[in-house]
């Protein structure tokens, strides 16, 4: 669980340390190439440190924050169907993306929150929350900011968007078990 715990504390750290503005800073003492490297490299050892962590302490009972209702797993499939779509049209030119403004860190929400509705064990409210909580903060510090997307939409990426994310949303039914270990039904 401490893994979990440590991985979350860095791979969150240093995402909050950009959130916070303080990457002009850094990039004038050390420079724009260095501090994307230090970032990428910081980012993806607290992102491998959470997800191993968090495979080791499902290995074990873990105590329960709290039972999922029982309609928990149906939100979940379609808040992670709604989550895919969001991400998918952040890369994207469509309408979604200027009327979500925010895509990504709305699908990131999505999909935590719902993954919350069906799982209540402590590793799984930590990891689960933490992006849940980090998203939630990102999307009031960009509309605080008035951080929204600006370019002529161009409708065919919607229709990408939608379609990309079914299909993708499809394939994650898939693989889940054999890649997190969980039936989905």
């Amino acid at each position: 669980m401490s893994l979990l715990i440590a991985g979350i504390v860095v791979f969150f750290g240093i995402h909050l340390l950009a959130m916070l503005g303080l990457r002009p800073a850094v990039e004038r003492v050390i420079g724009e190439g260095p501090y994307r490297g230090v970032f990428s490299v910081v980012a993806l050892a607290g992102f491998v440190m959470m997800i191993w962590g968090f495979r080791t302490a499902r290995v074990e009972p873990q105590p329960m924050v709290y039972d999922p209702p029982s309609w928990g797993r149906h939100v979940t499939m379609l808040l992670v169907l709604l989550a895919v779509i969001s991400l998918l049209a952040s890369f994207h030119r469509g309408r979604l993306k200027l009327w979500l403004r925010q895509p990504m860190s709305i699908g990131i929400a999505l999909w935590a929150a719902g993954h919350l509705f069906a799982n209540g064990s402590l590793p799984e409210v930590l990891l689960f929350g933490s992006f849940l909580v980090f998203s939630l903060l990102d999307i009031i510090r960009s509309t605080a900011i008035g951080k929204v997307p600006s370019y002529v939409p161009k409708p065919l990426h919607d229709v990408i968007a939608v379609v990309g994310g079914v299909v993708v949303y499809g394939v994650l039914l898939y693989l889940h078990p054999y890649v997190i270990g969980v039936p989905v039904v």
